[in-house]
């Protein structure tokens, strides 16, 4: 009976072994050499001067005066690598105006600024202050207005040491099935602050993974679309509030590539100073995907 045991138990080893390593994708010189290029891109962009690693502040505008600076004094309160008295914004309404502090140089494009109305991010072409190693600009989000403050030293630039990944395998890349919507469809996105954007889906995705299958709602973003989904590893090997995927449009077919080994963790894993959106309840898929990027450091 014991030996009928251990040959029934080695055949199920040796089965499951086979179906494993016919399951086992190789991944080809070229398909491995593309996902490393894109992460090293990814990387260089977040060590930009535009990028995510060089936040180090947040401060929401108040209607009136905000004076700001390192000294305890100011509504804003900067880095204590910053002028005690930098200047204050003048928020009426909409209009944002900077003043400088006579005492203080503060430049704009190369050219010192005293006083000027700030054109916001939204804008496309923002106002951009800048003394010392900071750097600072309005942003909105919803109907609130914010100076987003950048170190161009800040400790995250010089000591990032990079993003760990789950394995690359190509079987995370998936083709999906486009669903459009007979117009396109106004969705509702929560953000990490708590405010809602609104922005354009023109349709959904249908994809099978282990056979079974799931539904993602992208929203437009310009020549692509923009994914911000949420699966079982999140807040356990990945970030907990989601992570971000950007795909091609669909093709004449209306076939969709999604390559999950291109997921990455939204700004908000590297700074509490970002203003991410979250997954909508669509985009919450109750399985794992172990492909991309994990977490990232303390999650803020």
């Amino acid at each position: 009976m014991k030996s009928i045991l251990i040959i029934i138990f080695t055949s199920i080893i040796i089965f499951c072994s086979c179906k494993s390593e016919k399951n086992i994708k190789p991944i080809s010189a070229e398909y491995k050499k593309e996902i490393e290029d894109w992460h090293k891109k990814r990387i260089e962009n977040l060590k930009k001067e535009t990028g995510w690693l060089n936040l180090v502040g947040l401060f929401w505008l108040q209607d009136g005066e905000n004076s700001f600076g390192s000294g305890e004094n100011n509504k804003i309160i900067f880095p204590k690598n910053s002028p005690t008295e930098i200047g204050k914004f003048i928020k009426n309404d909409s209009k944002i105006l900077f003043e400088s502090n006579p005492n203080v140089n503060v430049f704009s494009d190369g050219k010192k600024v005293d006083k000027i109305v700030m054109k916001i991010d939204l804008s496309g072409n923002p106002t951009i202050l800048e003394s010392g190693s900071l750097k600072w600009f309005i942003i909105k989000r919803d109907e609130k207005y914010g100076i987003r403050l950048r170190d161009l030293n800040s400790d995250l630039v010089k000591n990032f040491s990079g993003i760990e990944r789950f394995p690359i395998d190509e079987n995370w890349k998936i083709t999906a099935k486009f669903i459009p919507y007979e117009k396109p469809k106004e969705v509702e996105i929560p953000t990490i602050i708590g405010t809602i954007e609104k922005e354009i889906s023109p349709g959904k995705l249908n994809l099978k993974i282990d056979e079974k299958e799931y539904f993602l709602e992208p929203t437009s973003a310009g020549e692509k679309l923009f994914l911000v989904f949420a699966d079982l590893t999140s807040g356990e090997e990945t970030y907990g509030a989601g992570r971000f995927l950007v795909v091609e449009k669909p093709d004449s077919n209306n076939n969709v590539i999604i390559d999950f080994n291109k997921s990455y963790i939204p700004p908000c894993a590297f700074t509490k100073f970002a203003t991410c959106p979250l997954p909508t309840d669509e985009n919450k898929l109750r399985v794992k995907i172990t492909a991309g990027e994990k977490n990232f450091g303390e999650e803020h």
